[in-house]
């Protein structure tokens, strides 16, 4: 995409994209809390953190032909811990937009839930003969990169918000659509975003010319979307694979290298 996420990489000290409320900071902040949250669950199943251990052993049954064991990730402890490192910042008496802090922790919230969500029963396997008559099972994460892809499906549909009275108080609520409130599920941002088209230090935009796109593509790396109708530059550029592999009995793979000569395209 015009946006290919290279702001995260200043973090904490983020550029302009980052600190004006953008759908962008929304997603940063979002898969920030997500990954925090994420990070402790699993440190408390490996052992590294000293006060917390594997998730309690749930109360009901998993089924005829299974049964509770494992390590299961510490999905409450990484939700309790996180939420405090990452909420902390927003709810301190210190100078700042209040607007944007509510953002950001509404965001980090939704962050929280999508973890939430991919914690799934995973199983192993037990038996005479790899029979599978009996399966041990535990409630593990799925790994951040699954959760990043439903982050990024919600950073494409986020809504646009203001900051108005509502009652006795003021509140975020969608810019164009304020007869409902801001769902739980959803990522809000506050101020639209540059395009991304051309460098603009100020609006945190590094631009798309030299970056790579697809010539055959219809989405957003497709030449045309990418390149925001400057043209692009074709080039040459050779390929080291793997080739001629070869299975070996017992137990071994051999392969070869080839080279392949591609053509790909970089905007102008």
């Amino acid at each position: 995409m015009r946006w290919n996420c290279s702001s995260m990489r200043a973090g904490p000290n983020f550029q302009q994209d980052l600190e004006r409320g953008t759908r962008e900071s929304a997603f940063v902040y979002a898969l920030s809390a997500a990954a925090i949250s994420h990070t402790i669950a699993r440190a408390c199943t490996t052992g590294d953190i000293p006060g917390c251990s594997c998730a309690p052993i749930p109360g009901d049954s998993p089924g005829p032909g299974y049964r509770w064991g494992g390590c299961a990730d510490n999905l409450n402890y990484g939700l309790l811990m996180g939420s405090k490192f990452s909420d902390a910042p927003m709810k301190m008496k210190k100078p700042g937009s209040q607007a944007h802090k509510l953002m950001h922790l509404h965001n980090s919230e939704v962050g929280r839930q999508v973890l939430k969500a991919s914690l799934e029963m995973k199983c192993k396997c037990h038996g005479v003969s790899g029979s599978c008559s009996i399966k041990t099972c535990w409630r593990g994460l799925q790994e951040l990169r699954e959760i990043a892809l439903d982050l990024k499906t919600k950073y494409l549909s986020a809504t646009k918000v203001v900051h108005k009275p509502m009652g006795t108080r003021k509140q975020l609520v969608p810019k164009d659509i304020d007869i409902r409130p801001v769902q739980e599920t959803e990522l809000i941002y506050l101020q639209s975003s540059p395009d991304y088209c051309l460098k603009n230090e100020k609006l945190g935009s590094h631009g798309t010319q030299d970056r790579q796109c697809n010539k055959t593509s219809n989405g957003s790396d497709s030449c045309d979307l990418m390149c925001c109708g400057r043209g692009y530059n074709p080039y040459m550029d050779t390929v080291v694979e793997r080739c001629h592999c070869k299975y070996h009995w017992c137990c071994y793979v051999t392969c070869r290298k080839c080279e392949r000569t591609v053509e790909r395209y970089i905007c102008k």
